[in-house]
């Protein structure tokens, strides 16, 4: 209802700064109310009211500026697209996430609200296109998605670089290629992408230089340099520390070397902690350690063509060169695998790839030999030696993922490790893959295939669950997408790929990605002190059995937000953490949900106290169910109570006559991987 007060009031507040003696905001509200009746709306009261004050423009001027100011403010209320109370949708953290790392600052002051980065990154995105930037804002601020970081941070900016993650090949194994991919790096990384790169073609230490007649220095001193390139080129400014995953096959000579590069230990000119480091495995190798077999060190100068290719061209060209005699040094392969896990138990890395189901599952399989993934082990792109953007317009791939798995199970009652949430896993990502492919046909129709398209496995007719020999759920017609794919092909060569969603799933509320939860209670320190913060979904649970008051507070903290026994055992179930969750399921559910992920997935593994013996068995059943990541991080609990050794003369003495205690501990952990490896079907390490 409009009343005289009300009208008075709004005109008012547009008389900021007019000359109150002679312009009366009452006398425009006088006429107004005589237009007034059943129905009107405030934009027909808006129109009155301004076109009021222009008719007294010859009493003074400053009415034509409060008719201007009546219209302009009914124009935006009429074209507000902005929704600004949407701000108080996202959570304390979400908000202060923003607030540090994304909203816009001038001079270290933060000059941009939530509502603004939306519409900045929809306005950034599809420029002139004003229906789409206001759908795909209308979508953004409704939480329905969310763009990755580097587009959140740059879109609608001077240097709009919205891609996350680039994968670099080294140029070529000389000075020249070495620095040209350093500069590469360093530029990718000042514009916040994180990086993977192929090292496996730069040759090996004491390889023959033809250009110097010396000798190389091998692989360490070249990945100290590009170490030392992450620490000074942060992402974006200070806005996340510069990340450069490195990959390298198991076959280069440098092999040991490389895998000591993140240890906490040793001399500091062997090491490169700030780096990430990855296996790029061939199938062969795995064959080989399962047998315990031999395996040959190469040079890729002496021996070239290995990161060339996979499958059966890659084992006959390497067993070429094992005939011919061109390996460096022979080892047993069980030998660099206890290398590879010892290096996994002290620092959570290198990533495990599988180098010929990466290669042998991709939709760019037709372009040529795929050498890495990225940081984050879920894009499964071929490099070229093109420019980022020149292949990105050839090959088209997108990277779709997901946040809140572990919520969605949740909130439809189902235990992680149950058989309906089993079940919803895979039709989640059938959908979501059956989906793209629809919309990229689609688009195929209106704007015609990617350049790279003919030859792909989809223009054959073959989908990425073909790829696995697995049949889809009854869900979807996908006979009919098919047909429709034939006649009108894609607009992308890549869909799917399911990445860690850190930053992103917190600003939303939501957990990460697909991993279940890793507690139910977990501290957040700000400058007022610590508190705690408590799985909100379980918190309701809680409440309303009532059974959530400080003693049961004080228990989750105890127990570091798990197995409470006062809790009931439905939410037992519905509440482990990874912890508690069989890792084997989890293994299994990502091989469910790899038939629709064309790329790859960022795989964690949690394992409260690994053992040789654990990883072994974990590493061989994600490869033989055919994973492409087999492992991203492994994630490990420190001890709750370390142990405390004391010493004494009489001790010491007993330590010196006896075998060291890293002896023992190399005997027990070889004896754990062999065991593992010899008793295949019985071994249950892997249900940890």
């Amino acid at each position: 209802m409009f009343t005289f007060d009300k009208i008075t009031s709004r005109i008012q507040k547009l008389c900021y700064g007019l000359n109150y003696d002679f312009v009366d905001p009452a006398q425009i509200t006088m006429k107004v109310i005589q237009g007034l009746y059943s129905g009107v709306t405030t934009v027909e009261l808006d129109t009155l009211a301004a076109e009021t004050a222009a008719t007294l423009t010859t009493k003074h001027p400053d009415y034509a500026i409060l008719a201007a100011r009546i219209a302009v403010s009914n124009l935006h209320k009429e074209t507000k697209k902005v929704q600004h109370v949407l701000d108080f949708s996202y959570n304390f953290f979400g908000f202060k996430t923003l607030e540090r790392s994304y909203l816009l600052k001038i001079n270290g002051k933060v000059a941009e609200r939530p509502q603004h980065m939306l519409m900045r990154v929809a306005i950034g995105i599809h420029s002139s296109d004003i229906d789409a930037a206001i759908e795909t804002y209308n979508l953004l601020s409704e939480k329905w998605f969310t763009h990755a970081s580097p587009t959140l941070f740059n879109a609608g900016t001077n240097k709009p670089q919205l891609s996350s993650c680039f994968l670099l090949a080294m140029k070529e194994d000389s000075i020249e290629g070495i620095y040209d991919t350093l500069r590469q790096c360093a530029l990718i990384s000042k514009s916040a992408g994180g990086i993977g790169l192929a090292v496996s073609c730069i040759r090996a230490t004491g390889s023959y230089i033809a250009g110097t007649n010396g000798v190389s220095n091998g692989l360490v001193p070249m990945l100290r340099v590009y170490n030392n390139t992450a620490r000074y080129v942060d992402q974006g400014g200070n806005k996340r520390p510069g990340a450069f995953a490195v990959y390298l096959e198991p076959w280069h000579f440098d092999v040991f070397d490389f895998l000591e590069l993140k240890k906490n230990t040793g001399k500091e000119e062997q090491r490169a902690r700030d780096l990430f480091f990855a296996m790029w495995i061939p199938d062969l190798f795995m064959k080989r350690v399962e047998s315990n077999q031999d395996w040959s060190l190469m040079c890729p100068s002496e021996c070239p063509g290995l990161e060339e290719c996979w499958g059966e061209e890659f084992e006959k060209l390497y067993t070429q060169y094992e005939k011919e005699g061109r390996a460096k040094r022979v080892v047993k392969a069980q030998q660099l695998w206890y290398a590879i896990i010892e290096s996994q138990t002290e620092t959570g890395t290198p990533y495990m790839l599988y180098k010929d189901s990466c290669n042998r599952k991709s939709n760019q399989q037709n372009l040529g030999t795929i050498k890495s993934s990225n940081l984050c082990t879920e894009i499964l792109e071929y490099t070229s030696k093109d420019e980022a953007e020149r292949s990105n317009m050839r090959h088209r791939p997108i990277g779709i993922g997901v946040q809140g798995l572990a919520d969605a199970f949740i909130l439809m009652r189902y235990p992680f490790e149950s058989a309906e949430a089993q079940l919803l896993n895979i039709q989640i990502f059938e959908t979501i893959y059956y989906a793209a492919l629809e919309a990229s046909c689609d688009l195929a129709k209106e704007l015609g295939v990617y350049e790279t398209y003919p030859g792909s496995p989809v223009s054959k007719g073959i989908l990425q669950y073909d790829m696995w020999n697995k049949t889809p759920t009854e869900l979807w017609d996908w006979n009919a997408l098919k047909q429709k794919i034939a006649k009108h092909g894609v607009r992308n060569s890549l869909l799917l790929a399911p990445m860690p969603t850190a930053s992103t799933a917190q600003i939303l509320g939501n957990n990460e990605s697909i991993e279940p939860y890793t507690s139910n209670i977990y501290t957040r320190r700000v400058l007022s002190g610590e508190f705690q913060i408590v799985n909100p979904h379980l918190l309701k649970d809680l409440t309303e059995r009532g059974l959530w008051n400080d003693e049961m507070k004080n228990q989750l903290i105890a127990q570091n937000g798990s197995d409470i026994e006062n809790i009931p055992d439905d939410l037992k179930q519905l509440y482990k953490t990874v912890w508690e969750i069989s890792q084997k399921k989890i293994i299994k559910m990502a091989a469910d949900r790899g038939a629709y992920i064309d790329q790859s997935q960022s795989l964690n593994i949690h394992i409260a106290e690994p053992n040789y013996g654990k990883l072994t068995s974990m590493h061989f059943y994600g490869w033989k169910l055919g994973l492409k990541t087999g492992m991203y991080y492994l994630r490990t609990k420190p001890a709750a109570n370390p142990i405390q050794f004391t010493l004494n003369k009489e001790k010491l003495k007993e330590a010196q006559s006896a075998k060291s205690v890293e002896e023992v501990n190399k005997e027990r952990n070889t004896a754990a991987m062999v065991c593992s490896l010899a008793n295949k079907d019985e071994c249950v390490m892997c249900g940890s």
